[in-house]
């Protein structure tokens, strides 16, 4: 399993971007910073490969597709705003299968202002996904760090 951060660039020097928990956390984590113009061309491989998938909310239901089909996973790292924006200038993510996140438990990230109701973070994202590919061990240990992170 991989996770591949799709970085907005004024993420990398916000003391808020859990982003790099994550990147902490579990080491392959792939980081790219985003760029309108030029789609990384690693980031493209993946996704021409057919095992990667994007988390993120679909707008049409009958869109997302199971975690379990997947290795690799694009989070978009970045607010919800610059990250809607983001998915609507990038057509090759707008391609891509979706997988849609549904916690039981709402986002502790209060950091920022205007988060998206049900929404989670980047790192609540990957706790999520390590969890659903029974990668226990690693998912509380990012959990660990991200609840320090928010104290």
């Amino acid at each position: 399993m991989q996770i591949i951060l799709l970085t907005h660039s004024r993420e990398v020097s916000k003391k808020t971007n859990t982003g790099q928990l994550v990147q902490q956390s579990i080491p392959q984590t792939l980081t790219i910073i985003w760029q309108r113009t030029h789609p990384d061309k690693k980031l493209l491989r993946l996704i021409e490969s057919g095992n990667t998938a994007l988390v993120y909310p679909s707008e049409e239901k009958d869109n997302s597709v199971a975690h379990y089909e997947f290795e690799n996973f694009i989070l978009i790292d970045s607010t919800w705003q610059e990250a809607r924006k983001i998915y609507n200038r990038s057509p090759y993510l707008q391609k891509l299968p979706k997988i849609e996140l549904l916690s039981d438990s709402q986002s502790k990230y209060t950091l920022r202002r205007n988060q998206l109701v049900g929404g989670l973070c980047t790192a609540e994202c990957a706790i999520e996904l390590l969890l659903a590919k029974g990668k226990t061990d690693l998912a509380m240990e990012l959990d660990l760090s991200f609840k320090n992170f928010i104290l």
